[in-house]
């Protein structure tokens, strides 16, 4: 085996999943931390914790290569005072209990990585966003992206390289937004969302878990990386070849003021879809890491053949 022990905190959900099985066949053992029991998978086995408190649990973080933490309540809802609450509590809770946990450890993680998100950025349709040259935003979901990421970098972990990657829209088979985009093109309904203009930055799942992967073999990165595709792209250019690989030759759009409506009915924001999120992983290009789907095209096109 090539790792003998990969950690994912807050891993029973898609992101996990899609992690889980890339490291499956690589690693002696996966150990998932979860609320929930889960039976053994040959060598993935889950672990109870509350994300809240220490336990048991602790000691599976002895010597890993690799701890990813991908808590974090779905920001899939309206933004209340109590779900602004619970997202905020569900990121910053569980990174204050890794950091701690790890602070005291004799033979800590090696890696950590903390998934956080490219929506911290501002609404960006001049130019992309690096991590170097990047403008943080204003607003709730940029907030929430600043106070995760301060805990996770104050946390004192001397022996522990730590890593915030900033992910992108992931596109995948199972979950996440490709299967939604996919429903609205059969309904009729894939045509550009508000103007189309904003730009989404994407990546395909597979090249999430590689670009994981190869993070550990690079110990002198660490600090702020993005983790998008290297070529963005406008909405309205994102849902054509999503209906050109479907063969739907026209989908109707979605004005912002009708999007309005529909995400109060079932329960989410517009920021989600109307925010213009051009971001570059600028830090991954320059150390040399090849993406397996540079292009949405090709990403899409793959993701389809896959579900057949």
């Amino acid at each position: 085996m090539k790792y003998e022990k990969i950690i994912l905190a807050g891993g029973s959900g898609y992101p996990g999943g899609v992690l889980a099985n890339h490291f499956k066949p690589l690693a002696k053992e996966v150990i998932i931390l979860s609320r929930k029991p889960a039976p053994a998978d040959h060598n993935i086995r889950t672990l109870v914790w509350d994300a809240r408190t220490e336990g048991k649990w602790c000691e599976s973080l002895d010597d890993a290569e690799l701890l990813v933490n991908l808590c974090g309540k779905n920001v899939n809802c309206r933004y209340n005072s109590r779900n602004r609450a619970a997202i905020i509590q569900s990121r910053v809770d569980p990174t204050q209990l890794l950091g701690r946990v790890i602070g005291k450890m004799k033979q800590p993680p090696q890696l950590w990585i903390n998934v956080t998100s490219a929506t911290i950025y501002r609404h960006a349709e001049d130019w992309p966003q690096d991590e170097e040259s990047g403008e943080a935003g204003y607003g709730f979901s940029v907030d929430v992206c600043r106070q995760w990421e301060e805990t996770f970098f104050n946390s004192h972990t001397p022996q522990t390289r730590k890593i915030a990657l900033r992910m992108g829209i992931v596109l995948g088979q199972k979950d996440g937004v490709f299967p939604r985009l996919l429903n609205l093109v059969k309904l009729g309904l894939g045509g550009k969302q508000g103007d189309g203009k904003q730009y989404v930055s994407w990546i395909h799942e597979q090249d999430v878990a590689r670009c994981t992967e190869w993070l550990i073999g690079q110990r002198e990165l660490e600090g702020v990386i993005n983790c998008t595709a290297p070529e963005p792209l406008k909405n309205d250019e994102l849902m054509d070849p999503l209906r050109s690989a479907y063969g739907i030759p026209f989908g109707l759009p979605a004005p912002a003021w009708l999007l309005e409506i529909g995400a109060r009915l079932i329960g989410t924001e517009t920021e989600l879809i109307l925010k213009s999120r051009w971001v570059l992983p600028k830090r991954l290009i320059d150390d040399g890491f090849t993406f397996s789907f540079p292009t949405a095209g090709f990403a899409i096109k793959d993701i389809l053949s896959t579900r057949i």
